[in-house]
């Protein structure tokens, strides 16, 4: 008996949708571009792309998404969101643009565009074993390829947010000190990543989602 493959959304309002896509059909699973509510109805799990969290927080409104998508996540959907679906998955956002909110469901401290605007985009080896899929595997202790656009951080989480990954930063003082800046937290059903994991040929943070439907 083979087992039907998941059905995963990826809200394509604005942003990088078609390289979810293309990651999540390369690992096996049926996709579905989610617009309205009734194709959010239809999938299993969900991904909130990178791309500019001002723009599709109007568009949710505009196409009546936010309360069906509210409800999902309360229900327990999967859902990871990447940049600025992590975002959008903050219960508080710090440097908002005026009027800004997100959805919500994260119990964290979102600071937008933290690490700069576009010209201070970087690459670099991320150590995140939380994001590994299986911690007995070879890749267990190699590090992750990880883009940051124009990305946020997590100032602080709650209680029941586990970090999933972190980044040294300087902390701007005449010391020079590292700050240790979370970029990847998991609670419950909801993953959320500072950086883009669907511009890499980096599958886990996406397997890491079809592994919570299993």
């Amino acid at each position: 008996m083979t087992t039907a493959a998941p059905t995963v959304g990826v809200l394509s309002l604005q942003g990088d949708v078609a390289e979810h896509v293309r990651m999540l059909e390369h690992l096996g699973a049926r996709t579905v571009r989610v617009r309205r509510p009734e194709e959010l109805a239809r999938v299993d799990a969900l991904v909130l792309p990178g791309g500019e969290s001002t723009t599709i927080e109007k568009l949710l409104r505009a196409f009546d998404l936010v309360e069906p998508l509210q409800d999902a996540l309360r229900a327990g959907l999967p859902t990871l969101g990447t940049c600025a679906g992590m975002i959008l998955l903050a219960d508080e956002i710090l440097d908002a643009a005026p009027g800004q909110r997100g959805v919500g469901g994260i119990d964290m401290v979102v600071r937008r565009n933290a690490f700069g605007r576009q010209v201070d985009s970087f690459e670099m080896s991320l150590a995140a074993p939380g994001l590994l899929p299986d911690v007995d595997s070879d890749d267990a202790d190699r590090p992750l390829r990880a883009v940051f656009i124009r990305a946020p951080w997590a100032e602080s989480v709650g209680d029941g947010v586990e970090v999933l990954a972190t980044v040294a930063v300087d902390d701007g003082g005449d010391h020079g000190e590292a700050v240790e800046r979370i970029v990847a937290v998991r609670q419950g059903s909801l993953i959320a990543t500072a950086f883009h994991p669907e511009t890499t040929s980096e599958p886990f943070v996406h397997r890491l989602l079809l592994n919570s439907l299993s």
